[in-house]
C-alpha cells in the first residue's frame, strides 16, 4: 500500500474520466463535474493565512497569548491539533500547498527557485477557475516555480468582491504581520508599528512570557518573545476584521473558512528546522450551517487527525465537488472525496537562502524521526538574513560566553546526529534523542523504513545537488528527469552514496569506489562523505585532485573545498574562482558557499571574490534570478570577512 495515499479513491473511475486528459495541455476543463453527477451549490472558500507561527493561540491552550477572534472562530469551527507544514520555510511549503505535491518531487525544495513544472501538473486554483470559481490571492505567492497564470487576480488589492454577481470564489488573504522580520528593530519603531495599535490589556508582559527549555532566559530573549506574542494579538485583530468584512458582505453563511500558518515561529530552532517547532501549525476550519454535512465533527470540536500541507489542495477540490487529479500526492480530509486518515506526515529541509542543508523527517501521532544527510554540518550555519536578527545576535553572545544549559547546548553543537527520534508525547520539545535507545529500536527501524519508502515513492529530487538538478533538467523539468524511466536519476545509487556521509574512516575505500560511478549525484555525495572525514580524508587527496576537472560543477567544487581543507589549495582555488564566473546562478552559489566554508584559505582569490560580488550588484545584467544574486552576495560577503581574518 502506498505511503503517499494508502486508500485514496480512484477519482477517475468515479468520474468516468481517463487519466490521460490531465496530461494534455488545454484539457483543464476536464475537471468539471460530469453532467450525470448530482449538482449542489458550491461553497465559497476563504483561506486566511499568516506567517511564522506555531499554535500559540488561546484555543490551543496557550494561556499567555491574547487571541479572542481566533478563539471565537475556533469555537465555531473545527480545530486540528496535528496539522503540519511539509517544509519549515515559506516558499517550498507554499509550492506544496498550491500544487498538492511535495516540493521534493517537483524540485521546488530550495528557497526562491525558478523551477519549471511539468505539463500535467497544475495548481489547484486553475481547476477551480475552470469550474467557474473566481480565484483571488492577496498577496503572497512565493511558489518556487516559474510564474504561471494561477489566479484571476493576485496582488495587494485582490479580493472576492471583484467576482461576477453570484460567482463562487476561492480567496486567499495572507497576513505577514507575524513574519520573523517584524520582531527586529528599536522599541520605538515596534511600538509605532504594532504595540500602539493594541489596548493596554492586550500587551504582553516580558516577565511572564513562557520560554521553551532550549532557549536561554535573558532580557533580550524575553523581549523578542514578547514581541512575537504582541504580533500574534495584532494578527488576531486582522483576522477579526477580515471575518467581519465577510459577514458584512452577507457571505459568512455560504463560505468555508480556513485559518493556518505557513510554518513554525520565525526564530532560531523553530523556522528552518525539522522539529515540530518548525513544522507544527495551527489549522482551524469553520463550516457554515448549510455545509455542516461536509464537516466530520460538530462546531467547537477538536480532532487529532494527522493533516499535511500536501492534503490541502485535494481537500479544497473535494469541498468544491471537483475530481482530484491523479498527479496530486495528498489526500482529501474533508468533503465528498475525503479519504481515510493518514498514518504519517513528512517534512523536508533543503537550501534556505545561501545555506545548503539536507534533512528529512517523518512523524506519526507520537514519534518523530529525523534523518540528517549532512550530519557533519551544524544546525546553525552562518547565514546573512537570520544572523542580522536581534534574537540571533543575542543567542550567539550567550553561546560565546558559555552560558547555556546542557539542554540549550544541543542546538549549537558543531555537528548533528545522523538520526534523531523523539517521543513527542513524553518530550514535546524534542530534546531527548532516542535514536540510540534499545527500548525504541523497533520504532526507529519502522520510522526509518517509512522515511526511505516515502523518498522512493515521491522520487525525492533533493539528493541531486541543486545546480546539477537544473543542468540535467534543461529542456525538461526536475520532476520528469527524476522518474525511473529516464534513468537520469538512479535514486537507489544516490542514496547509497548519501548514506556514506557520517561513516567512519574505515568506509573510505568504498567512498573512493563511488567516485568512479557515472552518475554525478553519486560522485557528489561520495565527495561530501570524504569531506566529512576532515583530516582523515587525506588518503583521498589524489583521487579528489582528479575530480577538479569533473563534468559536474557540484563535484568539482566539493572536491576543491575538501582539498583546501586538507591544505592542498594550489590547484583547488582556481577551480572555485572560475566557478564564480559561470553564467548559471545556482552554479555560482555553490562555488561561493564552498569558498565561504574554507575560511581564510580563500585569501589568494580575494580579487576574484570581489569581482563576483560586484556582478551581484547588477543582477538583471548577470542572472535570471535576483534572489539567487542576493544569496551569492551574502555568501561572498562572509567569504571576504573570512579572508580578512
Amino acid at each position: 500500500m502506498s505511503i503517499l495515499n494508502y486508500t485514496r479513491r480512484d477519482f477517475l473511475k468515479a468520474a468516468g474520466l481517463h487519466a490521460s486528459i490531465f496530461a494534455i495541455p488545454g484539457c483543464i476543463n476536464a475537471v468539471r463535474r460530469p453532467a450525470d453527477e448530482p449538482s449542489r451549490e458550491r461553497p465559497n472558500i476563504l483561506w486566511i493565512t499568516c506567517e511564522d507561527i506555531n499554535p500559540y493561540l488561546g484555543c490551543y491552550g496557550d494561556t499567555y497569548t491574547i487571541t479572542p477572534n481566533l478563539d471565537k472562530f475556533a469555537a465555531e469551527g473545527l480545530l486540528y491539533t496535528n496539522a503540519y507544514a511539509t517544509a519549515p520555510v515559506c516558499a517550498p511549503a507554499r509550492s506544496c500547498l498550491v500544487t498538492g505535491m511535495y516540493a521534493t518531487s517537483l524540485g521546488t525544495q530550495h528557497l526562491r527557485s525558478d523551477v519549471k513544472l511539468p505539463e500535467q501538473v497544475r495548481c489547484f486554483p486553475q481547476y477551480l477557475r475552470s469550474a467557474g470559481y473566481y480565484c483571488s490571492n492577496n498577496y503572497k505567492k512565493d511558489y518556487n516555480f516559474t510564474d504561471i497564470n494561477v489566479w484571476d487576480e493576485s496582488g495587494k488589492t485582490a479580493h472576492w468582491r471583484k467576482r461576477k454577481p453570484g460567482q463562487p470564489f476561492f480567496s486567499v488573504f495572507n497576513f505577514n504581520s507575524t513574519h520573523q522580520g517584524q520582531i527586529n528593530g528599536s522599541d520605538e519603531d515596534f511600538f509605532t508599528m504594532y504595540r500602539s495599535k493594541l489596548k493596554p490589556e492586550e500587551l504582553h508582559d516580558p516577565a511572564k512570557v513562557p520560554l521553551p527549555p532550549y532557549y536561554p532566559d535573558t532580557p533580550i530573549v524575553r523581549k523578542i518573545w514578547t514581541r512575537y506574542y504582541d504580533l500574534i494579538t495584532f494578527m488576531d485583530k486582522q483576522v477579526g476584521d477580515l471575518l467581519g468584512r465577510l459577514k458584512d458582505d452577507g457571505l459568512a453563511d455560504n463560505t468555508i473558512v480556513f485559518f493556518f500558518s505557513d510554518h513554525g515561529l520565525g526564530v532560531p530552532r523553530h523556522k528552518r528546522t525539522m522539529y515540530d517547532s518548525g513544522l507544527h501549525v495551527p489549522l482551524i476550519i469553520r463550516f457554515p450551517a448549510r455545509y455542516q454535512n461536509l464537516a466530520p465533527l460538530k462546531p467547537g470540536r477538536k480532532t487529532d487527525r494527522l493533516v499535511s500541507f500536501v492534503d490541502f489542495a485535494p481537500t479544497v477540490l473535494s469541498l468544491a465537488g471537483l475530481p482530484i487529479p491523479s498527479h496530486m500526492q495528498g489526500r482529501a480530509f474533508l468533503g465528498d472525496k475525503a479519504d481515510q486518515p493518514r498514518e504519517y506526515v513528512f517534512g523536508a529541509a533543503s537550501r534556505v537562502d545561501e545555506v545548503y542543508e539536507m534533512s528529512r523527517c517523518v512523524r506519526d501521532k507520537r514519534y518523530k524521526y529525523i534523518r540528517n544527510y549532512m550530519p557533519h554540518l551544524p544546525y546553525v550555519q552562518p547565514s546573512e538574513y537570520p544572523d542580522r536578527a536581534d534574537i540571533m545576535k543575542e543567542l550567539h553572545r550567550v553561546v560565546k560566553e558559555g552560558a547555556l544549559t546542557e539542554t540549550q547546548k544541543l542546538f549549537w553543537q558543531p555537528v548533528k546526529p545522523l538520526e534523531e527520534l523523539y517521543d513527542t508525547q513524553a518530550d514535546p520539545h524534542e530534546i531527548d534523542n532516542l535514536a540510540d535507545s534499545d527500548q525504541h529500536r523497533r520504532v526507529l527501524k519502522r520510522m526509518r523504513k517509512v522515511h526511505r519508502k516515502w523518498m522512493f515513492e515521491t522520487r525525492d529530487t533533493g539528493l541531486m545537488p541543486e545546480a546539477q538538478m537544473h543542468i540535467l533538467a534543461e529542456g525538461s523539468t526536475p520532476y520528469e528527469i527524476a522518474q525511473p524511466s529516464t534513468k537520469k536519476y538512479r535514486l537507489s545509487c544516490v542514496l547509497l552514496a548519501a548514506d556514506m556521509v557520517g561513516k567512519s574512516p574505515e568506509a573510505l575505500p568504498n567512498m573512493l569506489k563511488l567516485l568512479n560511478v557515472p552518475q554525478p549525484a553519486v560522485r557528489y555525495w561520495a565527495v561530501v562523505a570524504i569531506s566529512a572525514l576532515n583530516s582523515q580524508a587525506a588518503p583521498a587527496a589524489e583521487k579528489l585532485t582528479g575530480l577538479l576537472e569533473d563534468s559536474s560543477p557540484n563535484v568539482r567544487f566539493a572536491a576543491a573545498g575538501t582539498l583546501c581543507k586538507l591544505d592542498l589549495c594550489e590547484k583547488a582555488l582556481p577551480v572555485l574562482a572560475k566557478g564564480l564566473e559561470d553564467p548559471r546562478e545556482t552554479v555560482v552559489l555553490h562555488a561561493a558557499r564552498e569558498i565561504q566554508s574554507i575560511g581564510n584559505k580563500a585569501r589568494p582569490i580575494t580579487e576574484q571574490i570581489k569581482q563576483a560580488q560586484a556582478r551581484c550588484k547588477n543582477p538583471d545584467e548577470t542572472y535570471k534570478n535576483n534572489n539567487h544574486a542576493m544569496f551569492i552576495d551574502w555568501a561572498l560577503k562572509y567569504a571576504l570577512q573570512n579572508c580578512r581574518q
